[in-house]
């Protein structure tokens, strides 16, 4: 027989305190370890329900019984509303970063095209913010289409896609007295890379090659299309329709690439505006939320003095905040779940005013 491993807490006991003590209310939960670290968060429709099913679970099949089995303690606190649970739940993730969510987190279906910073910055697709990422796009729902779009972005302005940590030398850091050194790939050989990487380039020359990409994906300038389209029609003039054929597909990749950040950019635009989030026991809520992100909340303004002050709050982000700075990188989860919530809650939309109107009355 398989020797299991025993519970770190009495769970007689602790299942007679989440009995006795909680309620069938929309909440959030934390389960500690012996040490009193958070080593998951959890959200819940109906708290009691939710955390009591953690005990009939199966030790060690069942993911609920593995995490029960790990913790020593169990916190809970009540929200207003589903979306209020979904909205705490991300926070605390992200606040204390527990080890079970981690490990167990599903595989995201949207990717981003990020932009790195350093001195080099490159283009890549990834399905979270990184550390180190300046600028972020999307979110996109086909990995495939997006990893080709960029790749030809990077072809065509000769961006590097090697790793981040590759060392970068600029061609005004070049020594006269040595002879001139080798790109690490053949990517400069083939023409697809500028050369950062042995002082092939300037830095001015190559971070201008990195804003027309972001023009590019922020709908302002079209020059890598315009490029694609004089080499299509080029070549079919020529009668070389093989290569026709392949500047088409490229062509096809920058199309679809556009079209998508651009759809993306416009989603998360159109989600500003003040939401009346029912609570499940009357206390209603609003939020505040500007460009998918939620930048304030409040009880449910019902009287002339709440109302007055929660439209100065209203006003405050308004001006605080223009529309054309590039979207925070650390919010992109809070985006997410909020692009989510609405896609899958229409009905959520017809209780939201728009920020001018709200303003207004």
């Amino acid at each position: 027989m398989t020797a299991l491993a025993l519970p770190n807490a009495d769970l007689d006991w602790l299942r007679r305190r989440v009995h006795n003590f909680t309620e069938d209310r929309p909440g959030v939960y934390r389960m500690l370890s012996p040490g009193g670290q958070v080593i998951y968060v959890g959200k819940a429709k109906a708290v009691r329900t939710r955390l009591l099913s953690y005990f009939g679970a199966r030790y060690p099949e069942d993911k609920a019984a593995r995490i029960l089995h790990a913790a020593a303690d169990i916190q809970w606190r009540y929200v207003s509303s589903e979306f209020g649970a979904y909205l705490a739940e991300l926070r605390d993730i992200k606040r204390y970063r527990p080890v079970f969510n981690l490990r167990m987190n599903r595989t995201r279906r949207a990717v981003l095209i990020k932009v790195s910073g350093g001195p080099a910055p490159k283009l890549l697709v990834g399905s979270r913010p990184g550390a180190g990422d300046v600028r972020h796009y999307g979110p996109f729902t086909s990995t495939e289409r997006v990893r080709a779009g960029v790749k030809v972005l990077n072809d065509l302005l000769g961006l590097r896609d090697c790793a981040l940590s590759m060392p970068v030398k600029f061609a005004e850091q070049g020594d006269l007295f040595r002879p001139q050194q080798r790109a690490a790939c053949m990517r400069f050989d083939f023409g697809t890379c500028s050369g950062p990487c042995a002082g092939l380039v300037s830095e001015s020359e190559y971070r201008t090659r990195m804003a027309t990409a972001i023009d590019f994906l922020e709908g302002r300038r079209l020059t890598p299309l315009d490029h694609v389209v004089a080499e299509m029609q080029a070549a079919s003039e020529a009668r070389q329709f093989e290569r026709a054929a392949w500047w088409r597909d490229r062509f096809d990749d920058l199309e679809w690439l556009l079209r998508a950040s651009t759809q993306a950019r416009n989603a998360i635009e159109s989600l500003s505006f003040v939401y009346h989030d029912p609570g499940s026991h009357g206390d209603d809520r609003v939020y505040l939320i500007r460009r998918a992100t939620v930048r304030a909340v409040a009880p449910a303004p019902t009287t002339p003095i709440e109302r007055e002050a929660f439209r100065a709050v209203v006003a405050e982000h308004q001006i605080r905040e223009p529309s054309d700075v590039p979207l925070p990188v650390s919010d992109m989860d809070e985006m997410l779940l909020l692009l989510r919530w609405f896609k899958t809650h229409p009905s959520a939309m017809r209780r939201t005013v728009p920020l001018s109107e709200w303003s207004a009355k």
